[in-house]
């Protein structure tokens, strides 16, 4: 629970959405955001995490978790994108 509420965690998540927004004429949407949320998923237990994460085994389910944390979070903030540009038409 606390993954949810990590603000290192929404922050690069949402500049990920936003970056990825910027750039999907040309890299599409999908992909950089799967990639994104990969990418911090194992980010933040390798850098901030560090001394709470003991073992590979331990390390492997911090990641896991921050997937689905990620993919949560990021599915909040395109279902609020998508819900902004309905409301705009």
């Amino acid at each position: 629970m606390s993954q949810f509420v990590d603000p290192f965690r929404l922050g690069l998540v949402f500049f990920l959405f936003l970056t990825a927004l910027r750039t999907r004429t040309a890299t599409g949407l999908l992909m950089p955001l799967a990639f994104g949320v990969v990418f911090v998923a194992i980010l933040i237990p390798l850098t901030t995490g560090a001394h709470a994460v003991n073992g590979t085994s331990a390390l492997a389910v911090a990641i896991a978790t921050g997937v689905v944390a990620n993919a949560v979070i990021l599915a909040v903030y395109l279902g609020v994108w998508s819900l902004w540009n309905r409301a705009r038409q």
